[in-house]
């Protein structure tokens, strides 16, 4: 069977880094963030530490990468760690969140899209499904094109939003507010319960705006230099998207009041109207459209090879591990790409969506958890790279993982228990599947 590509390096993981976490989230959540902190400096400070928090995620994350550079996601190290009946669960459940997110990304597009050209909201979910199409038809060519419209893309959103904050910071500054805005966080005693319950609704949109740095992980396989390539584009890419989320919001604060920012609710817009007086309505509206299509390309990408994993494992129908000639596991691709197109036209994707907010920080938890498995199971390994601050940095980003996902399930019950079903259901499945794994290797051997 064709092996993947080799040929992929750190210029295009930091790429796919950007691509994958700068999204439409950090044009509108800053408002979110302000009217929960009501004060500038508060703003600053959560998307700082908020960065901090996911470079700790970063790191822990970056060590297992390169110990174990295969190709498949999470459920590599889950596998690794608890077996193969979690790498299983955690790998349908990467997969479907990944599905959830490429639907989300095609109606958005579409949305942005009628903006500037009207008829497409004729018939949106087709237009949805076009675009997903072209997507999926640039990858099905090849790897080498795929890397190339990912690198495109990315430096389109670094050079969009570069204006954007140049701009902002060559225009007149707003008045400087006197006193924390009333009934928000910085207007409660400091350290206070009410304080910090105040702040967490900021917290958690900030830290949802940084999801996102793992995604070369999907594609360990690919890399020329795995073990030196991942670790640098996992932890680059991180700061890269701190600093210019930090800068984001300077920019914000600085041509924006903080009266105005907090009752925005796309705050870019109202700043470049007043940055880019001409045309401001377009650039936003571009903007929005290219980072919506940059996630939509990035996690395509690496959607498929969770499918490639699991195949290749004997836990799906093997054509999903093969490759085409230009690098593509085009099976993998057309059944994910199939998946997300029946998910659009079902107009269910938002229910999916909701699903995914409570399954995604499984993966996170399974792979914090795994770092301290394999420190104590498997101290042999070879770790090119070790995870800076271990075990306290791991240990803050797993707790933090724990309470986000009991304050998802609190918010949303019925998300949780169809996560829990959903989950139930894989074992059940896991044990077909090896089941059959194991008829088709004694049919083998015989």
């Amino acid at each position: 069977m064709r092996p993947l590509r080799r040929i992929l390096g750190l210029g295009f993981n930091l790429a796919l880094v950007f691509g994958t976490v700068v999204g439409v989230g950090i044009l509108r959540l800053p408002g979110t963030v302000a009217a929960a902190l009501g004060s500038g400096s508060f703003v600053l400070l959560a998307w700082v530490l908020g960065g901090l928090y996911a470079l700790m995620g970063a790191v822990a994350v970056a060590e297992l990468a390169a110990m174990i550079p295969e190709t498949g996601g999470f459920r590599v190290y889950a596998r690794r760690a608890f077996g193969e009946g979690v790498g299983f669960a955690v790998g349908w459940v990467d997969w479907l969140t990944s599905v959830a997110t490429i639907a989300f990304a095609a109606v958005t597009t579409v949305t942005f899209l009628g903006t500037l050209w009207p008829p497409v909201l004729d018939n949106p979910r087709a237009c949805a499904i076009l675009i997903l199409a072209l997507v999926t038809g640039a990858h099905w060519i090849g790897l080498r094109v795929s890397s190339a419209l990912t690198t495109i893309i990315s430096c389109a959103v670094g050079l969009t939003l570069m204006i954007l904050v140049v701009a902002c910071f060559l225009a007149a500054p707003a008045p400087a507010a006197v006193a924390p805005l009333p009934r928000t966080a910085a207007a409660l005693p400091f350290f206070s319960v009410a304080m910090v319950l105040a702040a967490v609704p900021a917290l958690r949109a900030v830290l949802t705006a940084y999801d996102g740095w793992y995604q070369p992980i999907y594609m360990a396989e690919e890399n020329s230099d795995p073990t030196r390539t991942l670790p640098r584009a996992i932890i680059g890419g991180t700061i890269l998207v701190v600093a210019l989320y930090v800068l984001i919001n300077a920019a914000l604060l600085h041509v924006l009041p903080l009266s105005a920012l907090t009752a925005s609710d796309l705050p870019a817009a109202d700043a470049a109207r007043i940055a880019l007086p001409r045309g401001s309505a377009l650039f936003v509206t571009a903007v929005s459209l290219i980072t919506v299509l940059s996630l939509l390309n990035s996690v395509l990408l690496g959607a498929p090879r969770i499918l490639f994993g699991i195949g290749r494992d004997g836990l799906f129908t093997e054509k999903a591990a093969m490759v085409s000639v230009g690098g593509t596991p085009r099976t993998a691709l057309a059944v994910t790409s199939a998946c997300v197109a029946i998910v659009v036209l079902s107009g269910s994707f938002e229910q999916i969506i909701a699903l995914s907010t409570v399954l995604f920080l499984l993966y996170y938890i399974t792979a914090f958890l795994t770092l301290f498995v394999l420190r104590w199971k498997a101290p042999e390994l070879p770790r090119p790279y070790k995870a800076l601050g271990y075990p306290f940095s791991t240990a803050i980003v797993l707790a933090g993982s724990l309470v986000f996902i009991v304050a998802a399930v609190t918010e949303d019950p019925r998300s949780g228990l169809i996560a829990a079903a959903f989950l139930a259901a894989c074992a059940p499945a896991y044990a077909w599947s090896a089941r059959r794994r194991r008829r088709r290797l004694a049919q083998a051997v015989g």
